[in-house]
């Protein structure tokens, strides 16, 4: 193995992060050219809508198989494969002439993106020290945050100045590259154990999680009529139900839901849940009320947005100290109601209000909701034994990608309601609600680390924590 520049706390997350933003980018990027496809390809942008929800569907199917996968044939050659993936999909979404190519391009993509963020973050929990975890774990919250609010302006710039297609070939190098990084400096990490997949576990929570996230992503978006989105909602939500109770009476679950007996992750993914509500609604809010609201173009909404990414990335050089200093606890409760006071200040905004303070305001935001993504996404794996590290990854994706698209359904929901009420009026005031909403879902998240155990997360913040509780199940089980 060639000699490394970096330690691996911090190349490990850089090369990970780069097949992260990658993902981020594209998920986003793609939504202000549909008008542009839909002119290429002779039919109407709604049709278009195919393409945006093909891919979160993917994903949403085989985030449960990731972990597996990982322990079964190993991290890097699962990272690799998925990068191969998502990188082909993007070259075949650049070739598509239809809607039907564009479509089967976005599942190759979806495959790909649905291991990449489990499997990569797998990678470097095994792989770094806990003690540097939360500094290592902080860079992947940046292409999380950038990607977001970099890709509606980045897409239009690209359709305006060059070609759509460009949008899915500017992958490639990054694709390239994300390859070669992986097979040069990724290690080889297995399952300690083998288990037999689990089959049935997989195709319950799968089209479980399919369903409910298609169904509550379409609510209030006017995607597609409101019998087929209630029929994917409760369907989703019953199959999950089916899952819950047949996961009790298998011996491996593809999603372990026995790691909820574990404080620390429990409190930090369903708070972490919570949280992500109000955060998954913010790209979706914020650039309709700067264009609709204070008539700026995509361009601009979308370069006024990207200082939040410049206050995400402050973050990462002072939440290390700051969990040292304070522990996690304090952090993650006190820090809720500061990021969730900034994920509802958009709706203190009017049309007098001057555009250098909203500036200033989102940068902030940023940083504190950084804050909040890195703490919580540490905590989830404080306590969790090394052999069940890869079933935490794959449960904290589920989580994680519930929560935007629940965001995402909150917010056009709200958003529809205020305009219902104004007589179909749009400007900066028909959004105030929506923030409003998304804001106290938010600041609800510190219900759940207020419960948390005092020193939850010590060993990892910095502080040896005394008397380490073994992991529950694990002790129930010795005991049996």
């Amino acid at each position: 193995m060639p000699a490394r520049l970096l330690p691996d706390r911090i190349l490990l997350p850089l090369i990970v992060a780069c097949a992260l933003f990658m993902e981020n980018l594209d998920s986003t990027v793609l939504s202000t050219s549909l008008p542009a496809i839909a002119r290429d390809f002779d039919t109407s942008p709604i049709k278009l809508k195919l393409a945006l929800t093909s891919y979160l569907l993917t994903i949403a199917i085989f985030i449960p198989a990731s972990g597996w996968l990982a322990d079964r044939f190993g991290a890097r050659t699962i990272f690799r494969l998925a990068i191969i993936l998502f990188t082909a999909g993007s070259i075949s979404c650049g070739l598509s002439h239809s809607i039907g190519e564009l479509v089967a391009s976005r599942v190759l993509q979806g495959i790909g993106g649905a291991m990449m963020v489990p499997v990569g973050r797998l990678v470097i929990l095994k792989s770094v020290a806990k003690s540097e975890l939360v500094g290592a774990l902080a860079w992947l919250t940046v292409p999380a945050l950038i990607g977001p609010v970099v890709g509606p302006p980045l897409g239009g710039f690209i359709t305006t100045y060059f070609e759509w297609r460009w949008i899915f070939w500017i992958n490639v190098p990054i694709g390239v590259l994300g390859v070669v990084l992986a097979t040069l400096f990724i290690p080889d990490i297995h399952g300690e154990e083998r288990v037999k997949f689990d089959f049935i576990g997989f195709l319950l929570s799968s089209f479980g999680l399919a369903g409910f996230i298609t169904g509550s992503t379409s609510l209030g978006l006017n995607l597609m009529p409101w019998p087929i989105v209630l029929t994917l909602l409760f369907s989703g939500a019953a199959l999950l139900v089916t899952y819950v109770i047949y996961s009790r009476r298998v011996p491996a679950p593809i999603l372990d839901l026995s790691l909820f007996a574990i404080p620390s992750f429990s409190a930090s993914v369903i708070g972490g849940l919570l949280f992500r509500i109000g955060i998954g609604a913010l790209p979706f809010l914020l650039p309709l009320m700067l264009q609709l609201g204070y008539g700026l173009t995509p361009f601009q909404s979308g370069s006024i947005t990207f200082v939040s990414a410049i206050g995400a990335i402050a973050m990462k050089f002072v939440a290390p100290p700051l969990l040292r200093r304070f522990g996690f606890r304090t952090v993650l409760i006190a820090n809720s109601f500061i990021a969730a006071f900034f994920v509802a200040v958009p709706a203190a905004f009017s049309i007098g209000t001057p555009m250098h303070l909203i500036t200033g305001l989102l940068f902030v935001g940023g940083f504190f909701r950084s804050l909040q993504f890195t703490s919580a996404n540490a905590l989830s794996f404080a306590d969790v034994p090394q052999a069940r590290m890869s079933r935490a990854t794959s449960m904290t994706s589920v989580f994680q990608q519930l929560s935007m698209s629940i965001g995402v359904s909150i917010g056009a929901i709200a958003l529809e309601l205020s305009l219902n009420a104004s007589g179909g009026v749009i400007d900066v005031s028909t959004f105030r609600p929506a923030f409003i909403a998304i804001g106290v879902i938010s600041m609800c998240s510190a219900i759940f680390f207020i419960r948390m155990p005092r020193d939850a997360g010590e060993e990892m913040s910095g502080r040896p924590r005394k008397n380490l509780a073994p992991d529950p199940v694990t002790a129930m089980r010795e005991r049996a």
